[in-house]
């Protein structure tokens, strides 16, 4: 029992993980209450990152959770992805190839100017930069930043940073053009959501986010606590298993828990650091979403699909977040996750090709 008990804690106490938890669910409520986009996320990210960043403890503790606990509900998003398959999905996809091309030359693209922006603007080093400038694939940017000697705190403020500020600047550059509230404000629900859950639903939707994420786990795929559940949802309701998806209020749970679990992420953090971190990210992001606009010009119309939904395919955010805001949108949340996916594998492979050309550094392995 003991054993059973530290492994699902990993070091963290009860009062202050549970303080932590309340704490986000009344900035969520805030967030929801003032209509941020993705409010919940957004408001329960926000309050738990300023009393980590100002260093408030909890019960003798600062904020902080087990950030596995949120991968338990990353698989409610692929599940409800999953259930938005359209019945005519292989024809809408056979006019994706422009887009898809295009994350082949977008990933390389951003990656270099992201690079260029940290080296010359924050005189950062260059494995870190390299690493730092990755559009996807954090933790294989950290695992492969600290073998190649990177400066590991910036490179994981860099990396978070990206995650955090799409999340935080996509969704409101969203609601500035079109008026209208994003996310949970939105009052948007995928269809299946109003559709009663019944205990066959519910198993056969328990049973594609479990198998689905041990299954994908198990075969290495991308981003596997989204993908395998997706991928198992998707065929459930082709062959007409279910029709139902995730009641909207789980995708509201699932926002408060990831954005708690993202907010405990800036406890410790140096205040100078972070503001240098926040400074260059923001420029980094606004030059992938000026690429990610450019394209979405050329190629929204061959590819049938709103500028907004290309927009959003090429956002360089997390891949879960940024399919929170496809749904809220009501925008193809399929075309915009095969997309990230893409996006995530690309950038790996880019950056592990790209080892050769990073300029020797002191702290590197010889």
């Amino acid at each position: 029992m003991a054993d059973w008990r530290s492994g699902l804690m990993r070091g963290h106490r009860l009062p202050p993980v549970l303080a932590t938890f309340a704490l986000g669910a009344a900035g969520g409520l805030a967030g929801w209450a003032a209509g941020l986009p993705l409010g919940v996320l957004l408001g329960a990210m926000i309050s738990v990152a300023l009393a980590a960043t100002a260093r408030v403890h909890l019960f003798g503790a600062l904020p902080g959770v087990p950030p596995h606990w949120r991968y338990a509900l990353i698989p409610i998003i692929g599940v409800s992805i999953g259930g938005s398959f359209p019945a005519d999905f292989i024809a809408q996809a056979l006019h994706w190839w422009p887009t898809m091309l295009a994350v082949l030359a977008f990933v390389p693209l951003a990656h270099w100017a992201s690079y260029h922006i940290y080296r010359r603007l924050g005189r950062i080093d260059p494995p870190t930069a390299f690493f730092a400038a990755m559009p996807g694939g954090f933790i294989e940017a950290l695992d492969m930043g600290e073998k190649q000697g990177a400066e590991m705190q910036m490179l994981v403020m860099l990396q978070f940073l990206r995650l955090i500020l799409c999340i935080v600047l996509v969704p409101m550059s969203f609601s500035l053009v079109t008026g209208h509230a994003v996310g949970s404000g939105s009052g948007v629900t995928l269809p299946g959501a109003r559709l009663p859950l019944g205990w066959h639903d519910g198993l056969i939707l328990l049973g594609a986010g479990v198998i689905g994420y041990l299954g994908a786990q198990r075969l290495n795929f991308p981003a596997a606590v989204l993908s395998g559940p997706l991928l198992l949802s998707a065929l459930a309701h082709a062959s007409g298993l279910t029709q139902a998806t995730p009641p909207a209020w789980m995708i509201v749970v699932t926002q408060w828990v990831v954005g708690t679990t993202l907010g405990t992420r800036f406890a410790g953090l140096e205040l100078r650091r972070l503001w240098l971190a926040i400074r260059l990210s923001t420029v980094a992001i606004a030059a992938s979403m000026l690429i990610a606009m450019a394209i979405a010009i050329a190629l929204s119309g061959p590819v049938k699909e709103p500028a907004s939904a290309v927009i959003l395919a090429f956002a360089p955010g997390g891949i879960s977040e940024m399919a929170l805001v496809a749904i809220s949108l009501q925008l193809s949340a399929v075309y915009v996750t095969l997309h990230h996916l893409v996006r995530i594998v690309l950038a790996v492979l880019v950056a592990r090709a790209g080892l050769r050309f990073l300029p020797a550094h002191e702290g590197a392995p010889r």
